[in-house]
């Protein structure tokens, strides 16, 4: 943990965020600035910066936000429809909180990105 970062202080709950989901390893919650009808953020616990900084030893925390992902849309109904996953690396990606993070966006037709 990163006593400076925003998502380190809500991962710890010395920020009270609505999280979708909350386990060992990964929470959920809403953007605060959606780009779809639907737009989550899946968020590991443990500080990473970004997916320059990912290792093999963050495989069962990648995967389980995979599995959160699928699991929130698929209670949102949004699952068969179809839906986004991207991560933001640096700046230029638009990534403005350092701390890695996966967009899960639905709910519309979503055009080509880039």
């Amino acid at each position: 943990m990163s006593d400076d970062c925003l998502f380190c202080k809500m991962a710890s709950g010395a920020l009270d965020v609505g999280k979708l989901h909350d386990d060992d390893l990964v929470f959920a919650i809403k953007d605060i600035n959606p780009r779809a009808p639907t737009h989550l953020l899946v968020i590991p616990k443990e500080h990473i910066v970004d997916g320059r900084d990912v290792r093999a030893e963050h495989g069962p925390t990648v995967a389980r936000m995979f599995v959160v992902a699928a699991a929130l849309m698929e209670s949102l109904q949004l699952a068969k429809r179809g839906y986004r996953i991207a991560f933001n690396v640096g700046e230029d990606a638009g990534m403005t909180v350092p701390h890695l993070h996966m967009h899960v966006l639905g709910g519309r037709r979503l055009g080509a990105e880039g």
